[in-house]
């Protein structure tokens, strides 16, 4: 099996025009094109007109003021001599005035069709500000919460960020990139920038080329295929070559063997970073790698506008490769329709924050809940969902219960909190009239330490029917350059758990993060916990909808929650090892005899003071309905290398609540050329189970999607046997053997 080229991006007329175009053009022009700036401000100072007159600029990062943005191109397209439009970049990861869930929330819902709903949505209301070109979705694998930029990914898995990262893609293009409301995605950061050592942003990442390229590479060759227009180069170091300057990784592997035609962009000055990482002497040096490797633009900083003619001149870069580089751009300012379209009308696109755009929101928000555990401390029953005609006080305590801009998450520049709808409101909106309902923040903030209002808290508590307790972390503490080494709650917020566990009112904890955190500790302490990630302007709502249950919890995990820091990484596709772990050789740290023989260890890939499983694994998401499932089984047991076969079961709601449960189906390679993953997933489906009825499911599947980078590093399915299982989560047991046959 080869690898499939890319989707063709542009049409043969698109190419006529920009090379036509490109043929007029001197080297000053094509040398502006390459050069991406950052705007001022709400105004355009005369440095930044002149330069646009000069054709020194192609592109303008960060405007948002629309009568700006048009001035801008009225300017690159009246008063130079080729009338070149500007491409106006954003960074609308989420939205842009009606927030989403962060990625990782999206990632929660396993929905391509909500995924795609709210980049449309963020692609229009960012179009309205002038905005043509925007920097997500990042599709980097992370198995690591430590790093800040979890929570703009979506999550561990290849398959599933796959599947939602092209969905991504076409929300912000649509299928005709020249249409209004259409905006160029850019797949980000390739590549391995979600490996970074110790989950510390910007830092190395080594990964071995197989792992590469089964596990961090296969997101970005889907948004490839399906025609991303543009992507961007990571900033760290791969394997002891930056990205921006890896001609293996974006000559080799993204231009040649994926045939990718869209445009390279820098991440912010990671042209000129290449000489702090030390591969370069200095910014000539930079403006050469780069060029070399393949980026078309430049982010921010100015080594190619201020470089590539000297470099041109030595002969060092041919103006032939510079030639590409601009083509590359050209094509997709054509494709965008910005030479007929220059201008913004805001009339032709919907208002901002509409009703539609907020039921939307509201959607997502609502299937990218968790529902992580539901048991009451005191009897075996659960707590949610609350029942709002025997409850007569609610007591809400925490500093996210009443924040609308903290929900928000991160990356939201162009986010108001105004427009939010906090979890106090969404209580307070849906709650009995005859419900009281009694507030308590406690804290500051999520890193307060201070505990002089927990008595006030704890009487609140006493008092009430049930508590719900939002907690977790504000939204700076996650995004780039907001790693974090310790993953609790922050600040006080455990010792506040400890203190409210002393009551008998059931606690409900409601965590408002950015990443998964270390729960385990809390689980005794509390009643239920559902993970609402930072759900974005509709949150409030949608949440306390999960908790009255006028909705049942239907989101699952897009990454594997530890159980402890020392457990990181962790993720559900781990190989076997030679001795892997098993309960009959897992031994307890507190079980271990005194001065005894090494050898009477169970001898096996665990740590001797936590279990080896995660606390929650990789696609768990409990709900108030009780799913079974029946009659899996495969078409074929032996099934020949290239052909199609069938995965059917049937999954039955035995409860009075109807739900959606979302169906993941799990393979095992048991024998490869290289060694394979315990489990992969290899499809999913949300389904909508009425009350006591049941649905059928089918996976159409082909041997294809079998398919690995074997020892020689080519994408091949191989023959062998195989154990295949359907369920709720990773934890599946794998029980349906069959086989690949040539």
């Amino acid at each position: 099996m080869s690898n499939s080229p890319a989707f063709n991006l542009y049409s043969a007329d698109i190419s006529k025009k920009a090379k036509q175009l490109l043929s007029k053009m001197t080297l000053d022009e094509k040398l502006g094109q390459l050069s991406q700036v950052c705007s001022p401000g709400a105004h355009i100072p005369d440095y930044l007109a002149e330069s646009i007159r000069q054709g020194r600029i192609s592109s303008v990062i960060n405007e948002v003021d629309l009568n700006v943005n048009n001035a801008l191109q009225r300017i690159a397209v009246e008063e130079t001599r080729l009338g070149i439009p500007l491409l106006i970049g954003r960074d609308v990861i989420h939205g842009f005035k009606t927030i989403f869930p962060i990625p990782l929330g999206q990632a929660a819902t396993w929905s391509p069709e909500i995924v795609e709903k709210g980049a449309r949505i963020a692609a229009e209301e960012s179009s309205k500000a002038g905005v043509n070109w925007t920097f997500a979705p990042m599709i980097d694998i992370a198995r690591d919460p430590r790093w800040g930029r979890i929570a703009e990914s979506l999550g561990e898995d290849p398959h599933l960020c796959s599947i939602l990262g092209a969905a991504m893609v076409k929300g912000f293009q649509t299928d005709d990139l020249s249409s209004i409301g259409s905006i160029a995605a850019c797949a980000k950061h390739f590549a391995g920038y979600g490996a970074s050592e110790s989950g510390r942003d910007y830092n190395t990442a080594n990964i071995p080329e197989n792992e590469l390229r089964n596990v961090y590479l296969p997101p970005f060759h889907q948004a490839a295929k399906v025609g991303a227009a543009s992507f961007m180069a990571s900033f760290s170091d791969l394997n002891g070559v930056p990205a921006t300057g890896n001609r293996w990784l974006l000559k080799q592997v993204l231009r040649e063997e994926w045939n990718y035609q869209g445009v390279l962009v820098s991440d912010w000055e990671s042209i000129k970073e290449l000489q702090v990482h030390g591969l370069s002497a200095n910014e000539k040096d930079s403006a050469y790698l780069a060029a070399k490797a393949g980026v078309d633009m430049e982010m921010a900083s100015t080594c190619y506008i201020d470089n590539m003619a000297a470099l041109i001149a030595e002969h060092q870069i041919d103006e032939a490769e510079v030639d590409q580089m601009v083509l590359n751009i050209l094509q997709m300012k054509f494709a965008l329709g910005l030479f007929e379209n220059p201008f913004t009308d805001p009339q032709t696109l919907p208002e901002l924050v509409n009703p539609s755009n907020r039921n939307a929101a509201k959607d997502a928000a609502q299937k990218s809940c968790v529902l992580l555990h539901n048991r009451s401390r005191f009897e075996q029953r659960p707590v949610l969902p609350i029942d709002r005609e025997s409850t007569k006080r609610i007591a809400v305590i925490g500093p996210l219960a009443n924040d609308g801009y903290e929900q928000l998450g991160t990356w939201i520049f162009d986010g108001e909190e105004k427009h939010s709808v906090t979890c106090l409101a969404g209580l307070e909106a849906l709650a009995n009239d005859s419900t009281g309902i009694v507030f308590e923040p406690v804290f500051a903030n999520s890193r307060d330490r201070d505990t002089q209002h927990f008595d006030k808290a704890l009487d609140l508590v006493n008092s009430a029917d049930v508590a719900i307790v939002y907690l977790g972390e504000e939204s700076i503490l996650s995004g780039e350059a907001h790693s974090r080494a310790n993953i609790d709650l922050p600040g006080a917020q455990p010792e506040l758990i400890d203190y409210l566990s002393q009551s008998n009112t059931p606690i409900v904890l409601v965590v408002l993060a950015g990443r998964p955190l270390i729960l385990e500790s809390l689980l005794d302490k509390v009643d239920s916990i559902l993970y609402a990630w930072h759900p974005g302007t509709m949150g409030g709502l949608a949440i306390a909808e999960l908790l009255f249950g006028e909705a049942s919890p239907s989101g699952k995990l897009p990454v594997s929650f530890p159980r402890v820091l020392g457990q990181i990484p962790i993720y559900y596709a781990q190989k076997n090892s030679g001795r892997p772990a098993s309960e009959d050789k897992y031994v307890y740290i507190d079980d271990v005899p005194e001065r005894a023989p090494q050898t009477s260890l169970g001898m096996a890939a665990t740590h001797l003071d936590t279990h080896f499983s995660p606390l929650y694994p990789f696609g768990f998401g409990l709900s108030y309905a009780r799913f079974e499932y029946h009659e899996v089984c495969i078409s074929h047991s032996e099934i020949k290398l290239g052909s199609a076969f069938e995965v059917s079961l049937i999954v039955e709601n035995k409860s009075d609540v109807d739900a959606d449960e979302i169906v993941q189906l799990y393979i095992r390679d048991l024998v490869g050329s290289v060694t394979r993953p315990v489990k992969e997933l290899k499809g999913f489906k949300r389904v909508t189970v009425k009350a006591n009825s049941s649905v059928p499911v089918t996976f159409k599947m082909h041997t294809d999607d079998l398919a690995f980078y074997d020892i020689c590093n080519q994408l091949n399915a191989e023959s062998g046997d195989f154990l295949l299982g359907v369920g709720a989560d990773s934890s599946l047991e794998l029980n349906i053997p069959f086989k690949l046959v040539k």
